[in-house]
């Protein structure tokens, strides 16, 4: 399938909405008010530090909404300003963050429900507004709505749609997309949709062993049960790891991807030698600058002399995940909460532990003079950081305010 110029046609059609509907003050007033934070503003502008009593607060020099995201969100609420009376939908979260979701909710624009793991689709009628989320839609949802005709306002990040173009560029070559990424995540689901042949590993070691594989072959059985739900259909690793092109969810660790980038090329340069290095294998910068940004930052934070990481963003969000295990990679007791009231002033506070579920610790902030370090997620609103940032003080006992900075 010719899926860049079915894209195309996607976005040519007079039912297509990229660019906003000129209601950007309107949004941005609501945004200001619900996502915003002077406070936050205040201690950026301290060298992001906040001391008070006996707590010192050291801000990620680079945290919450990205650019990507502010647009996504801002599209939402213009599309429910400019269409009032029409029926708006959505096709996922809009980002990975409960309350912007939430919101979205309140203000009547609905998610298509999911039954039996599937998007229920047929719930959106011609005449229905839908909106497509940061991280886009597939291949087939696209299609879908190219058909049935409604109107599309789509927010996908550039950041995406430019991996999306990197693998159409396999695809004309013949190339297979290696893919950085997790498989059950939307974006890449969504990019995936996009290419011919692809694997998508998740990290360094099932990249080691899918470089093992082309240098000294292998168990084929063994190869496609581990990579099962990672791969496209009909995958035969004996025969489509020949030509590879390297991809990657925009939110995964900009050190894994570069270092899984490097190990394919020097695989791929040991079994075909360096003259026909170019026969088998292409790479193309997609890190997304925004997730690089934050995770440069957090590598600073952990380098302070830390008591503990406060890390928030949703708990399905990619890039929230990998600045958590930055932390806990540099052995800093840190917690990962997607809401300031996932803290209780009894002392205990519910967080997600790495790849398990939600647990409770009791008396997790100690006593004394403390420093702690906060960062969150590109999804997360300055909002949440500034009520965190105040529910610690209330534990500590003393005064949120912002006068007495140093």
């Amino acid at each position: 399938m010719d899926t860049k110029n079915l894209r195309k046609s996607f976005h040519s059609s007079e039912s297509y909405h990229r660019t906003g509907f000129g209601r950007q003050d309107e949004a941005a007033n609501f945004l200001q008010s619900e996502y915003q934070s002077s406070f936050i503003q205040q201690i950026r502008h301290n060298n992001f530090r906040l001391q008070q009593g006996e707590v010192t607060i050291l801000l990620a020099e680079a945290f919450s909404f990205c650019w990507g995201v502010e647009r996504a969100v801002t599209m939402a609420y213009e599309t429910r300003q400019h269409f009032p009376d029409k029926r708006v939908w959505i096709t996922n979260e809009i980002i990975h963050n409960p309350l912007v979701n939430q919101n979205l909710l309140d203000i009547q624009v609905e998610f298509i429900p999911v039954k039996n793991n599937q998007k229920d689709l047929s719930v959106v009628a011609k005449e229905d507004v839908v909106i497509l989320p940061a991280f886009g839609v597939s291949l087939q949802e696209m299609q879908f709505f190219h058909h049935k005709g409604c109107t599309i306002v789509d927010t996908t990040c550039p950041w995406i749609s430019k991996v999306w173009n990197t693998v159409e560029k396999h695809k004309k070559g013949n190339f297979t997309s290696i893919i950085h990424g997790k498989y059950n995540h939307d974006e890449t689901i969504n990019t995936s949709s996009f290419a011919n042949k692809y694997l998508i590993v998740l990290n360094l070691a099932e990249a080691e062993y899918v470089c093992n594989y082309i240098l000294n072959g292998g168990n084929h059985d063994e190869f496609i049960a581990k990579f099962n739900k990672a791969c496209s259909f009909g995958f035969n690793p004996d025969t489509d790891l020949e030509q590879l092109g390297i991809a990657n969810q925009t939110t995964m660790l900009k050190t894994e991807t570069e270092q899984i980038g490097k190990l394919f090329e020097r695989t791929m340069m040991r079994k075909y030698g360096p003259l026909k290095l170019n026969q088998h294998f292409i790479s193309f910068n997609t890190i997304c600058e925004a997730t690089q940004e934050r995770q440069d930052a957090m590598f600073k934070l952990v380098d302070e002399k830390l008591d503990l990481i406060i890390v928030i963003g949703g708990f399905n969000s990619s890039n929230t995940t990998h600045l958590y295990e930055i932390a806990l990679n540099r052995g800093i007791p840190a917690y990962h909460i997607d809401t300031a009231e996932r803290i209780s002033l009894d002392n205990r506070i519910e967080h997600k532990l790495l790849h398990q579920d939600l647990t409770v610790t009791e008396n997790w902030l100690p006593d004394g003079s403390i420093v702690v370090g906060i960062t969150a997620g590109a999804s997360t609103p300055s909002k949440t950081v500034e009520d965190t940032i105040k529910k610690v003080l209330q534990l500590k006992r003393v005064n949120s305010s912002v006068e007495s900075f140093c």
